[in-house]
């Protein structure tokens, strides 16, 4: 998940703004005690989706993979007072934990936690989105964004991570299913005509994309 060399990377983390206290201890309870810690966005795309979240200082936020509530956090940073960040996530295993975290937070009463499928709870939400991110199945991505797209507002952003996912979407000789659906969603993103898009090779890649 890692593409340049790790000096380079620590120097860049070392430069940048440091996470909140909460962010860390969820960086760290997460690794100790949480299966597939890689999964967290971690210090620096946490940095990174926080900027991006307040440049837009959007209303209604969609996070689709809550997995820990790091990712969440960090784009709640970016909510404007009345603003709203819905997350979904499949894992009632820990909704116990993450909802410990943002009941710790300062954004509390304009967080959303919702258990279970996304593909069936979208359409179910009535709202416009300012920013959604995608960081769930990977099989699912292009569902998704099929799912969301229409009910971005114009400037609006679609974010999706894991998009280079370990480097693979570019090894001829990778062809699981999720390898493919990847280089499917990064290909239709490219094409679609309602958004302009850039791919940024970030840890493991994310794919932004603006509604027009």
């Amino acid at each position: 998940m890692e593409f340049i060399a790790q000096g380079l990377a620590d120097y860049a983390n070392a430069h940048s703004t440091v996470a909140s206290s909460l962010l860390q201890r969820i960086e760290r309870e997460t690794h100790l005690d949480v299966l597939q810690p890689r999964m967290l966005s971690g210090p620096f795309q946490g940095r990174l989706l926080s900027l991006i979240s307040k440049l837009v200082q959007p209303k209604r936020i969609l996070e689709i993979g809550t997995y820990t509530g790091y990712s969440a956090l960090c784009l709640a940073e970016g909510l404007t007072k009345e603003g709203k960040l819905i997350t979904l996530d499949v894992n009632e295993e820990l909704y116990k934990r993450v909802q410990g975290y943002f009941n710790a937070s300062d954004y509390s009463e304009q967080i959303d936690y919702r258990i279970g499928d996304a593909l069936d709870l979208i359409p179910a939400l009535n709202e416009t989105w300012d920013l959604v991110f995608i960081d769930a199945d990977k099989k699912n991505y292009l569902n998704y964004y099929d799912l969301v797209v229409d009910r971005v507002r114009s400037g609006g952003l679609i974010l999706a991570d894991n998009v280079l996912w370990s480097g693979k979407v570019i090894d001829e000789k990778a062809q699981d299913k999720e390898t493919v659906l990847l280089r499917q969603y990064n290909e239709r993103i490219n094409h679609d005509e309602r958004v302009e898009n850039i791919l940024l090779p970030i840890r493991d890649g994310i794919m932004v994309a603006r509604k027009k």
